[in-house]
């Protein structure tokens, strides 16, 4: 019998001490290999997770844009109804000051570039995009006129005969139904890209389409059959 506790004693595992001594577990801890693969997998594991939120953050902002868009383009007919005619744009720059927001008065003389959304007049929260950059608006001068409200045969013979292309310069306005108006974001890089990126007085020619690594202007323009038909409901043209 004492010859199989002294076997029993000599089998213990190393780690443990003699009778009446306390008893602590060995702590291995890690290597530095295994440090090393464990860091390696949750760089793999934290780079696949900020890509796809980085899309959907994109994403998220494209599609803000495009309501932004749509609230715009509500508020010009929701104007025109009121006063007989579309906005001038806004020319002011400086953030604080009085006419920061608001339609300049008149809009006559051919423009030097184009103007910003003019969000004050329009009864909108602010007047920039989700990427923080200021909406950019232009308007067909003969559709700005609060001497000569919109009727039914206001006409584009004016200087400013706007036009819009696609990415692959096909029209998407024709000559007979050029805009009355457009709005556009220079989207996250933060300018005009395109033909968006010269500026024309008279005859102005814009861009709208997809975003691609090159471009990344979203816009929208207001048609004038829409204008007109939002202008007979309200009864203001007849």
């Amino acid at each position: 019998m004492d010859d199989f506790v002294i076997i029993r004693a000599q089998a213990l595992p190393p780690v443990f001490r003699r009778q009446g001594e306390r008893v602590f577990p060995r702590n291995q801890g890690f290597s530095l290999l295994e440090l090393a693969i464990a860091l390696f997998i949750l760089s793999l594991l934290l780079g696949g997770l900020i890509m796809p939120l980085a899309a959907q953050q994109q994403a998220r902002q494209w599609r803000a844009a495009e309501h932004g868009l749509a609230d715009i383009h509500a508020a010009l007919l929701g104007y025109a109804v009121l006063h007989g005619h579309l906005p001038c744009p806004d020319w002011e720059t400086g953030e604080h000051l009085p006419g920061y927001g608001v339609a300049i008065d008149h809009c006559v003389t051919p423009p030097a570039g184009e103007g910003f959304l003019p969000f004050k007049s329009l009864g909108l929260e602010n007047g920039r995009d989700p990427w923080g950059n200021r909406w950019r608006y232009r308007v067909d001068r003969k559709f700005a006129s609060a001497a000569a409200p919109i009727a039914l045969d206001t006409d584009f013979s004016g200087e400013d005969r706007l036009k819009i292309v696609n990415l692959q310069n096909t029209a998407l306005t024709t000559d007979s139904e050029r805009p009355v108006a457009l709005i556009y974001s220079t989207g996250p890089n933060g300018r005009p890209d395109g033909e968006n990126a010269s500026f024309e007085a008279m005859n102005g020619r814009y861009q709208s389409g997809p975003p691609t690594p090159e471009f990344d202007d979203q816009m929208s323009w207001l048609a004038r059959p829409a204008l007109m038909s939002r202008l007979v409901a309200a009864g203001r043209v007849r």
